[in-house]
């Protein structure tokens, strides 16, 4: 199989746009741990149910909730390229469940 490559200004994460055509202002592209959960960024407060806690080793990688797509964000900082690493599915199940609560915060904050 093929890889597929989202495309990436320079080497900045925030520039992604996916294979899908979604970009971080079209919407949204989140950040998560590498099994594709998204991560709680703020570390003054408690990590809410359904999300990942941010990684100790900053192992960060972005998802694209459209599609489920995830880039390894030390990939494309070091390459310049956003090679998918994997996909995850976005329609059920606790990456799902993750993606909700996460807008949830993200709108409550």
């Amino acid at each position: 199989m093929e890889t597929e490559y989202a495309d990436v200004v320079d080497h900045d994460v925030t520039t992604i746009t996916c294979v899908c055509g979604n970009t971080v202002s079209k919407d949204g592209l989140i950040q998560a741990n590498s099994q594709g959960i998204p991560v709680h960024i703020d570390g003054e407060s408690p990590v809410p149910a359904g999300l990942a806690p941010w990684p100790d080793d900053e192992d960060v990688y972005t998802l694209c909730p459209s599609c489920g797509r995830v880039y390894r964000d030390a990939v494309i900082e070091e390459t310049g390229t956003a090679p998918v690493a994997f996909r995850v599915d976005v329609t059920g199940g606790p990456v799902a469940e993750a993606i909700r609560v996460h807008w949830d915060v993200d709108t409550a904050g």
